[in-house]
């Protein structure tokens, strides 16, 4: 699948009631189409879950790379929303675990087709990604302050376990629904300051941000 290039969003026009309603239902369909049938589910079943037309279906999402876009700008805002919220509402020695354990629930509710849709969006088409490191920065430096975390973490290590937890949602769904719980708290206890320092060097940040757009400044 070919995946067209795309900047951060602009604000979105006002839409009718009811078209909004459409675009929700839709969303709401494709992921569980997605998630039951995989990726080469066709958008006819979507729109039959929806209950709506194909008509409504393509002026609303004109292609499945326009419908896949959206699905991963909703995942997005909403681990968006859960890093802005522990900033604000977080003490600096919280704020990242809160941060980490609000994404989590995020992805849980989102289970099924997370691991395929971040595939289908490959971070040289998504400039988003650099806000979500830039928050995620933000919260790391503030945990270090705090003595919460070890001096030696980095961003690539936070990162990574985003990732973790996204593959583990996936792939224990249905049988270990809450397995991701336990395995982020057994992160975050590695986390910690401790007395013994860690037997692997920590990993250059480059590698999160080697294939990320480079003009992006924000």
């Amino acid at each position: 699948m070919t995946t067209p290039h795309r900047p951060a969003p602009s604000p979105p026009k006002a839409m009718r009631r009811d078209a909004a309603q459409n675009r929700e239902r839709l969303l709401r369909a494709a992921w569980e189409v997605f998630a039951e049938l995989g990726p080469d589910a066709g958008v006819e079943e979507i729109a039959s879950r929806a209950g709506v037309g194909m008509g409504t279906l393509y002026r609303r999402f004109p292609t499945k790379e326009s419908l896949l876009a959206a699905l991963s700008d909703e995942i997005l805002d909403s681990v968006f929303a859960c890093f802005r919220r522990a900033a604000e509402q977080q003490p600096p020695d919280r704020a990242l675990e809160q941060a980490l354990w609000d994404t989590g629930e995020v992805l849980a509710a989102h289970h099924g087709w997370l691991t395929r849709l971040w595939a289908a969006i490959p971070p040289e088409a998504d400039e988003r990604r650099i806000e979500l490191l830039a928050r995620l920065d933000t919260l790391l430096t503030r945990a270090k302050r705090a003595g919460e975390v070890r001096e030696e973490l980095t961003t690539t290590d936070v990162y990574a376990c985003l990732l973790a937890l996204r593959v583990l949602i996936d792939d224990t769904e249905g049988r270990a629904p809450d397995v991701w719980r336990r395995h982020l708290a057994i992160v975050l206890a590695g986390f910690r300051p401790a007395a013994e320092p860690l037997a692997h060097p920590p990993t250059d940040d480059t590698l999160i941000r080697a294939n990320t757009p480079k003009h992006h400044t924000g």
